[in-house]
Parts: structure tokens; C-alpha cells; sequence
């Protein structure tokens, strides 16, 4: 498999993880607490993407298990933190899905959740 269908493939993984990992497996417990800093509901779903996102490492064979611990420990923090984010303001100014503030949050979160994704595949790519 050339390279770039290699990271074209893991792209589209990691998109389709994220949509499975973020609207199908997320609980409602999850997406109440995840504002709550350090609740379980935020720390259980970001260890479903972490779980979800590791399979997709084994296509690059080079990757040392401590780079590839280190890619899932980010990927773990910076899912929690714009969760968090995105959760804090949009309760702290009441927006709901009838505010258009609201889907503007939604979709720069999901946005930088793809920016993380491109992220993980640049750190996979180079040090494998």
C-alpha cells in the first residue's frame, strides 16, 4: 500500500471511529458530565476513542510502543479538554440546539477533533 493510501485509509478510520465513538457509543451519562471536570462520564469517553484509535497504529509496523503510548496519552488529554470546552461554554451561556451558537461550537469541536486525527497520522507517519 503506498503511503498515501495508507494515511487515507487511516483517516477515514479515525473518521468513522470518531462518529461511532462520539454519537453511537456515547452514553448519556457521558455527555451529562463531561462539563464536570475530572467526572467519570468525560474520562470514560475519551478512553472509548483511545481504545477505538490504537488498532488503527498498527499500520505503521515502525512505531515504537512508547511513541505510540505517547500518541494515545494525547489523543486522550486534548479529546477531554475541547469536550470540556466546548461543554463549558455552551452551558455557561445556555445555548441549546435551537441557538446557532450552539451548532458554531459543535462544529469547531468536531472540527478540532479531525485536526487531532490529522495530527496523530503526521507523529504516526514520521516517527514509525
Amino acid at each position: 500500500m503506498s503511503d498515501v493510501n495508507l494515511i487515507l485509509a487511516a483517516m477515514a478510520y479515525l473518521l468513522a471511529k470518531h462518529a461511532v465513538a462520539d454519537f453511537l457509543l456515547q452514553t448519556a451519562y457521558q455527555r451529562q458530565t463531561k462539563g464536570i471536570y475530572g467526572a467519570l462520564g468525560g474520562l470514560t469517553h475519551c478512553l472509548t476513542h483511545v481504545v477505538l484509535t490504537a488498532p488503527v497504529l498498527l499500520l505503521f509496523p515502525g512505531l515504537a510502543p512508547t511513541t505510540a503510548a505517547a500518541i494515545l496519552t494525547g489523543e486522550f488529554v486534548i479529546h477531554y479538554h475541547l469536550d470540556w470546552l466546548k461543554d463549558q461554554a455552551v452551558k455557561r451561556n445556555g445555548w441549546t440546539s435551537h441557538d446557532t451558537p450552539f451548532w458554531w461550537a459543535l462544529g469547531i469541536d468536531q472540527l478540532l477533533h479531525g485536526l487531532t486525527y490529522v495530527a496523530i497520522l503526521w507523529v504516526a507517519a514520521t516517527y514509525q
